[in-house]
């Protein structure tokens, strides 16, 4: 997002091939906080779009979601993720719960009056960011966890294998950790590795 005066200004990559919408919407967001880089045609490719202009919202107007729009959102979901809304003529039920599953943050079935364009825009980058904050603390859990595992089975394995203590079993892997340059939890899943490896050969022979 790019800071203009007081105003944090949100960039836009419209993906729409009617023109009239294009300019309808341009004229809906002027003098707003979003403002629209790029439009093109939802036959142009998404994924490269997304990733040359890194946009902080995408915008895609279509009559309906094609299964190669929705392929394409997946991918960004996966690796580039942005808020993304969805305009579309189509309200199946099963083509919204595909596209949300996609990666579209919000879906709007229908006409929409240009005032409340604005509104659908804020909440959805809103929900964006607390969506990715969860992931992010998620992640950082899990990662946590994953750390404390691995650091307990090399403890364990030192304990069961030279009559340690956990203290001071942890107190050996914090030395072989720095006198290696490693960090405590690289040097764990090295350990752990090479462990398991002699333990699958001695079971083979």
């Amino acid at each position: 997002m790019q800071q203009d005066g007081a105003t944090t200004k949100i960039t836009v990559l419209l993906i729409d091939d009617n023109q009239q919408r294009v300019l309808a919407l341009q004229n809906a967001l002027d003098k707003s906080r979003y403002d629209i880089v790029h439009s093109s045609a939802p036959r142009i490719g998404l994924v490269k779009l997304v990733d040359k202009l890194q946009p902080d919202l995408v915008i895609i107007d279509v009559e309906s979601p094609s299964r190669d729009i929705l392929s394409s959102l997946s991918t960004v979901s996966r690796f580039n993720p942005k808020p993304v809304v969805m305009f579309s003529d189509n309200h199946d039920t099963n083509t919204i719960d595909s596209s949300v599953r996609a990666g579209v943050t919000a879906y709007v079935a229908g006409h929409t009056d240009s005032n409340k364009i604005r509104p659908i825009l804020d909440a959805a980058v809103a929900s964006f960011g607390q969506t990715q904050a969860l992931r992010e603390e998620l992640n950082s859990t899990k990662q946590a966890l994953e750390k404390q595992d691995v650091i307990s089975k090399a403890k364990l394995h030192l304990m069961q294998q030279q009559n340690l203590t956990e203290p001071d079993a942890y107190a050996m892997l914090r030395k072989m950790a720095m006198d290696s340059n490693q960090t405590i939890e690289n040097l764990a899943k090295s350990l752990v590795v090479f462990w398991k490896q002699q333990s699958a050969g001695g079971n083979n022979g």
